[in-house]
């Protein structure tokens, strides 16, 4: 990175943080504090509610799983359009009318303060996990990339959203996250531009999409009803929706960013600008990674895009096998190139054959590629992270773009790890003051003590989250681990809602105990991995629903419930 770089970098970050702790200065109140005065209009309540969601992980994560396995992803997202629907006509009405500070509040108006609790616990469980990850996945790649010190990148990154989270609670969280949210958008579409700039005089954007398709990255749409196959049509419209209507209905990162809305028209129409633009976003960022596939059919790449593990290995006993690899990758790159070119000259569908069977030569080439770093990694008894997915976009920034947009860039990846962090950290300490704490430890105190506390609260939170990205290590794919979480979670919390909402004669013991059972029952199933994690979200919500119904329907359970 060069000045230019550095002073684009921080300029931008500084000056989203200093205008979110400026303009949000001295909430004394609960309603300002939480609720955000209930000040914010339609277009702000969708962009924060996108933000919240579209963290560092959907700019790093995402375009490296389009170059390695397509467009397929973006499946996960259908069933959001539909959530938001859902959302709208029966979530929101009742929030509103029950003038709830939290989703949580609700279950003690309808079950019992031990429903609420609980539901309010799950909740903390799965979004502080989360908010470390938020954190740990920019700094983790950043680190890989750039060399600088990982615990240093985590502290920085939490520190700055402690900052004006702190200061200014919800307000802050949703004025930043506009601001954020242009800063990212601008810096993907320059990016996408600068790499179709890049490709060969002769390859327009057209025949880039035709290269992407000869080489099985278009494939968009897969119906079959296969629960092996983690991404599908059904897969995204019923486990995706089931996962949306949870994280959108019922997480308090969401809920609070449309919580803070003027009126129930201003919350409902963010939540469907939010719907109908979310699935777009996520095909625009995939198309960014298919531009960056097609780029490096003409240009030269790694082998594996993690520099961390590559410097490992060539400092191993396996080395020498790497290098042939490498050797090996460079000829595969040679040929491919060769019928590529050919292929975009003619448009010859004879071609499709042999650049698909030169496509599995580089797949099983790099493959071979990680099972060497792994033994590298067990010959030094270290982890070494082999699956580079996330280090592929970050790969193409340093090494591509041009000073100044490189600054942008990585501007992007921090600052939607902040808006991330900061609604989380926003709703864990909301919810741990006023579900928690205020409900079960100090019920008769003033608007300035529940401030305080909350402030306080996230404080906390925010040195527990950078404590997680400190010592959390990268998975498989770091959307995936979100999205994991969730799901392991969220299912079952949806069906506490779900009950609460339309099965009148259901009680608060029989959900508190189906809950805890539920909840066992789902971390065994994915423990063993006998589902997809997508389903996990269905199965949670329909298990805890019927053993709810079971219970109540025993003697046991029918007198007083407590």
């Amino acid at each position: 990175m060069q000045i230019l770089d550095w002073i684009v970098l921080a300029g931008t970050l500084l000056t989203i943080v200093g205008y979110g702790t400026w303009k949000t200065r001295g909430r004394k109140n609960v309603q300002d504090y939480v609720r955000g005065g209930n000040s914010s209009s339609w277009w702000t309540i969708g962009l924060s509610v996108m933000a919240t969601q579209a963290s560092a992980i959907t700019f790093l994560s995402t375009p490296g799983q389009a170059f390695h396995d397509g467009m397929g992803f973006v499946q996960f997202y259908f069933g959001v359009p539909l959530a938001m629907v859902i959302i709208c006509m029966v979530f929101i009405p009742l929030y509103h009318r029950l003038k709830v500070y939290t989703a949580y509040e609700f279950l003690e108006n309808r079950f019992d303060l031990k429903t609420r609790s609980l539901t309010a616990i799950l909740f903390l469980i799965q979004r502080g996990l989360s908010a470390g990850i938020t954190i740990f996945a920019p700094a983790i790649i950043l680190s890989a990339v750039l060399g600088w010190n990982l615990t240093y990148l985590n502290i920085i990154i939490g520190i700055l959203v402690i900052i004006y989270t702190v200061s200014g609670g919800t307000k802050a969280v949703s004025i930043t996250q506009k601001h954020q949210m242009a800063v990212i958008f601008t810096g993907m579409f320059v990016a996408f531009f600068l790499i179709i700039s890049y490709l060969p005089a002769n390859i327009t954007f057209t025949k880039a999409l035709e290269i992407a398709g000869a080489s099985g990255k278009m494939d968009v749409l897969d119906f079959s009803f296969d629960l092996e196959n983690r991404y599908t049509v059904w897969s995204g419209i019923i486990g995706g929706t089931f996962l949306a209507l949870s994280y959108f209905g019922t997480d308090q990162s969401q809920v609070q960013r449309y919580l803070s809305g003027k009126s129930v028209k201003e919350m409902q129409m963010g939540l469907i600008f939010n719907g109908l633009l979310k699935v777009p976003m996520q095909f625009f960022i995939l198309l960014v990674g298919i531009m960056v596939f097609v780029f490096y059919q003409f240009n030269t790449s790694p082998i594996n895009f993690n520099p961390a593990a590559e410097n490992a290995i060539l400092d191993s006993s396996f080395a020498q096998d790497y290098k042939i690899l490498q050797e090996e990758q460079a000829k595969i790159f040679n040929d491919k190139k060769t019928l590529i070119e050919a292929y975009a000259e003619t448009n010859d569908a004879s071609y499709i054959e042999a650049i698909d069977m030169a496509n599995k030569a580089d797949k099983a080439n790099r493959e071979a590629a990680k099972l060497l770093i792994q033994k590298s990694a067990d010959e030094k008894f270290v982890s070494i992270e082999t699956n580079d997915k996330d280090y592929v976009f970050i790969h193409f920034i340093l090494n591509n773009l041009p000073r100044g947009l490189i600054g942008l860039l990585l501007a992007v990846i921090l600052s939607a790890a902040m808006s991330s962090t900061a609604s989380e950290l926003n709703a864990l300490a909301s919810t741990t003051s006023l579900d928690l704490y205020k409900r079960n430890f100090a019920q008769d105190k003033d608007e300035s003590h529940y401030v305080k506390a909350t402030k306080w609260f996230t404080l906390g939170w925010g040195i527990l989250a950078i404590i997680i990205a400190c010592v959390a290590y990268l998975a498989d794919n770091l959307i995936q681990l979100v999205n994991i979480i969730g799901s392991i979670f969220y299912g079952n919390v949806l069906g506490i809602f779900l009950l609460a909402f339309f099965v009148n004669y259901v009680k608060g013991r029989a959900v508190f105990v189906a809950a805890i059972i539920t909840q066992v029952l789902i971390i065994m199933v994915w423990y063993l991995d006998w589902l997809p994690y997508l389903w996990l979200n269905l199965l949670g919500c329909i298990m805890v629903m019927v053993l709810a119904l079971i219970l109540q329907s025993t003697h046991k359970l029918n007198g007083k419930q407590g």
